[in-house]
């Protein structure tokens, strides 16, 4: 099919249709179907293929299997501090309290956990944890997640359009009224006619050229909230995860799960040192080893030992990381070394982290039982996303829900690991349960797609089969990766930002003539053009928010301004799309004010 070709247009009605099918979207789905609505999932890639699989460590929940005194207050207080108290606090709080029932869920539905010796659900240490509280399958829970959440939904019989891209939100009466996408086989455009939208596309790392994400990841969502209307939080704080492969040049990036450290592993320079404990902040002291010994001891001895440097924050051990290899300790692959297997058996390796085993084998010819990894900072989750109410993760937009990793509030300036599966759950079935209510609320007064918008978004989508000569995108993109990297990486400053935001005006002028060749059916080129418009927003959100912000607190580090600054931990930066649609407007806005019963957990 040629690109003006009309190719007919399906059309489809329901109460809610979520956009995703990772833990979130999925989630979700099931929620809304169990309250009743007629429901669809759309997603970008495959179902069962979506970017969750690639969650390895465990779901954190304060279920008590491991330490019996760990409770939801000390999960709620450890995520906040996480975030450097830039969290909002209500969401923290619910996700504390409700991610072990939603565990239990997902074992009822059939998820296989590993046990303890007791036949509990096994929970591991991970960093900034203050107890073992992460359910696990191995290193590969996210996949075991996404296997139970797929399977319950086909049994559910819940519609789900596969390879299927969302590029527009109809409203009416300023409210939500549905949804335009495309095949992504053949080309032929969809209409979704549906009051209730939830968006659970996932992050924004393919804005990067080092990332851990997956193709997918293109800050779909987050664009798609801002056109409707809708508004982002906490955009300049992105986690750079202290452990990525570095070596072969075509996997640099790809996630070294944190159970590692979690499970002995320890971080060395090229010199053989143990380098974590000369960077353990002020924050952290009181609860972090500073001496080998009692490291080493703490895994033994976890009442009485306080946790390895290893284990802090991934903020904090990812900046270590970077200043080691600036230093020029660095190993020869430009990385530094994560070592598990000088301290643990092959058998307890093997057993532990199959996945990474696997992984390394394979992919680097490296066999992590008898030698150190090489690894390296890569982007792999955004703090920031849609602003949406805590209970009912409803947008600014009436009708429109975000949740997952394109909804921001929940980690502040940085999350915990464990903490996004939990996320995922908790959050996705109170956004289903939402969305659902309003939807039923309507009766027969749903707002109507106007079919002026239908052809608008038709025209828009076609757009670059019109270009005579233009660029191809793929050189966009690329040169685009290369600037987020190199100017709005692990480490920033004012002028670096400033040359990035130059850099994302050329490259929206670029973009809007860039040309598709060939036809609608199987066109990459056209799908990265049309992915290219949301990359280029969210991108301008991050360096925008980044320039604004003149402290380093969690995800977000200035050079220019090295310290946390009291006044800048009493608010959140919010950007939205200016009235022209060319570009991002930002404002400043208070915390949330938490309340004094819980201020009492940070006395």
């Amino acid at each position: 099919m040629s690109g003006d070709a009309p190719g007919g247009m399906e059309r489809h009605s329901y109460d809610v249709v979520v956009v995703g099918a990772g833990g979130a979207g999925l989630r979700a789905a099931i929620a809304a179907h169990d309250s009743g609505a007629r429901v669809a999932v759309v997603c970008k890639s495959l179902l069962g293929k979506a970017h969750t699989v690639m969650a390895e460590g465990g779901i954190a929940a304060s279920m008590g299997n491991s330490y019996p005194e760990d409770n939801w207050e000390v999960h709620f207080r450890d995520t906040m501090r996480g975030g450097k108290m830039l969290n909002n606090w209500r969401m923290a709080q619910l996700h504390a309290q409700e991610a072990p029932e939603r565990v239990m869920e997902l074992e009822d539905w059939g998820a296989l956990f590993d046990r303890t010796e007791d036949g509990l659900i096994s929970q591991r240490d991970f960093g900034g944890h203050k107890y073992a509280r992460l359910a696990h399958v191995g290193d590969r829970t996210g996949l075991e997640m996404i296997r139970t959440l797929q399977q319950r939904a086909v049994a559910l019989g819940i519609d789900v359009f596969m390879e299927c891209t969302v590029t527009d939100l109809f409203k009416a009466d300023d409210r939500i009224a549905g949804a335009f996408a495309y095949w992504r086989e053949s080309g032929r455009f969809i209409v979704f006619d549906a009051p209730s939208v939830i968006l659970a596309t996932g992050g924004i790392g393919k804005s990067f050229k080092v990332t851990s994400n997956s193709w997918e990841y293109t800050g779909d969502g987050h664009a798609l909230a801002m056109r409707a209307g809708a508004s982002l939080i906490n955009m300049e704080f992105v986690q750079f995860h202290p452990t990525g492969m570095v070596w072969p040049p075509s996997v640099k990036g790809l996630l070294v799960t944190e159970s590692v450290r979690g499970d002995g592993g320890i971080l060395t320079n090229s010199e053989g040192k143990r380098f974590m404990f000369d960077y353990i902040p002020d924050f952290f002291k009181t609860e972090t080893a500073d001496t080998v010994e009692e490291a080493d001891r703490w895994y033994d001895d976890k009442k009485n030992n306080r946790r390895p440097p290893e284990l802090l924050p991934r903020d904090e051990v990812a900046r270590a990381i970077n200043s080691e290899i600036k230093a020029g300790r660095g190993t020869p692959h430009g990385g530094i070394y994560l070592d598990i297997a000088s301290r643990r058996s092959p058998e307890f390796i093997r057993k532990r982290l199959p996945s990474m085993y696997h992984q390394f084998k394979e992919l680097a010819d490296v066999d992590i039982t008898a030698e150190p990894m090489e690894i390296g900072p890569t982007c792999h989750y955004v703090m920031g996303g849609v602003e949406v109410d805590a209970d009912t993760q409803e947008s600014a937009v009436t009708g429109l829900y975000a949740v997952g990793e394109c909804s921001g509030g929940m980690h502040g300036s940085n999350r915990l690991g464990g903490n996004s599966l939990g996320d995922l759950l908790v959050f996705g079935k109170r956004a289903g349960e939402a969305a659902t209510a309003y939807a039923r609320s309507l009766g027969d007064s749903r707002p109507q797609v106007d079919e002026k918008d239908v052809k608008s978004a038709q025209t828009s989508a076609l757009a670059p089969f019109e270009v005579e000569g233009g660029e191809n995108p793929y050189t966009i993109q690329s040169d685009l990766q290369q600037s987020m990297n190199d100017l709005v990486g692990i480490i920033r400053t004012a002028p670096e930002l400033e040359e990035s935001l130059s850099a994302i005006e050329a490259f929206k002028a670029r973009a809007s003539t860039m040309v598709v060749e060939g036809h609608r059916q199987y066109n990459p080129g056209w799908h990265l053009a049309l992915d290219l418009r949301n990359m280029l927003i969210v991108s301008e959100c991050i360096a925008k928010a980044a320039l604004a912000r003149e402290e380093s607190r969690g995800g977000h580090t200035r050079d220019d301004f090295p310290g946390p600054d009291e006044e800048w931990g009493t608010k959140n930066l919010v950007v939205t799309l200016n009235p022209e649609g060319t570009g991002v407007s930002l404002h400043e806005k208070p915390l949330p004010e938490m309340p004094d019963e819980l201020k009492g957990y940070f006395a």
